[in-house]
C-alpha cells in the first residue's frame, strides 16, 4: 500500500461523485494532434500536467506501461523547462487519490510502483474534481486521462468538464479498447474542454507513449521543443508538428 502521510504520500480526495457514455485509429490520432496544437505552454516555468489513470482491476497492464511512459515524459520535458505531474487514480470501492506535484520520474515511479489495481467502478467525477482543485490553485497545461470504460452520470461529468474548459484546461482522453458508452462520453468531454479524444488498442502502448511524450514536451517548451524532439526521432513530435501552423 501507499503511505498516507508524509511528503511522498498520496492524499485521499474529500468529495465523492457519481452512468455516462467509429473512426479509424489514424483519424482519431490525427484529430488528437490537431487539438493538441491549441494547448499553450506556460512561459518561463515548468509545464504542469494532471495525469489521471483508471486503476481498476482490468487496468493492471496499462498501469505498468504508464509507469514507464511517465518517466519518458519527464525525461524529454526535462531537457527544456521541465515538467510537473500530479497523479490522480481511482480503484476499489470508492477510493480515489491525488498526489502532490512530482518533479521527477523516479519519484513518481516509486509511488506508482507501490500501487496495485483493484476491482471497482469508474470514478471519473472525482478525477475532474481533483483537476478543478488543481487548476484553481495554479495554472495547469492539461488533464490527461487514460481509461477503458465509463460507469457514471454523463451529464455530471460533462458539467465538470465544462468548468475545466472555462478555466482553459483541455482534456486529452485516451481510451483503451472499444467501449461505445465510454467513447461517446470521452468525446463530449474533450469537446467541452477544447481537448481531444483518441482510442488505442492494448498493443499500441508505444504509440500512446510517443503521443504523451510529445504533449509533455509541447507543454514545457512549445514548437521549438517539438522540433528538437523530432530531430531525435520522436514520432509523436513529428506527427504533432505536421498539424501545427507555422509560428504557433
Amino acid at each position: 500500500m501507499v503511505a498516507r502521510t508524509g511528503k511522498n504520500s498520496v492524499d485521499p480526495l474529500v468529495r465523492q461523485e457519481q452512468n455516462v457514455a467509429p473512426a479509424s485509429a489514424d483519424a482519431e490520432i490525427s484529430a488528437f494532434l490537431q487539438k493538441a496544437k491549441d494547448m499553450k505552454p506556460p512561459q518561463g516555468q515548468r509545464g504542469r500536467l494532471v495525469f489521471a489513470l483508471d486503476a481498476t482491476m482490468s487496468r493492471q497492464p496499462t498501469w505498468d506501461q504508464a509507469c514507464h511512459i511517465q518517466a519518458e515524459m519527464f525525461q524529454e520535458a526535462g531537457k527544456i523547462s521541465g515538467l510537473q505531474i500530479k497523479l490522480v487514480y481511482f480503484r476499489g470501492f470508492g477510493e480515489c487519490r491525488a498526489s502532490r506535484w512530482f518533479d521527477s520520474g523516479s519519484e513518481l515511479a516509486s509511488v506508482m510502483g507501490r500501487i496495485s489495481c483493484q476491482g471497482g467502478r469508474t470514478q471519473i467525477g472525482k478525477v475532474l474534481t481533483a483537476a478543478l482543485k488543481a487548476a484553481g490553485e495554479e495554472k495547469i497545461a492539461a488533464l490527461v486521462y487514460v481509461g477503458d470504460c465509463m460507469e457514471e452520470d454523463v451529464d455530471m461529468l460533462c458539467d465538470k468538464a465544462g468548468q475545466l474548459g472555462m478555466l482553459g484546461v483541455p482534456m486529452f482522453l485516451f481510451q483503451e479498447g472499444q467501449d461505445g458508452v465510454a467513447e461517446r462520453a470521452f468525446r463530449e468531454m474533450a469537446r467541452l474542454t477544447n481537448g481531444a479524444y483518441c482510442r488505442f488498442e492494448p498493443g499500441a502502448a508505444r504509440q500512446l507513449a510517443e503521443l504523451l511524450k510529445a504533449v509533455a514536451v509541447y507543454a514545457s517548451g512549445g514548437r521549438d521543443a517539438l522540433k528538437a524532439l523530432e530531430k531525435q526521432g520522436g514520432q509523436g513530435a513529428r506527427l504533432l508538428l505536421e498539424q501545427l501552423k507555422p509560428g504557433s
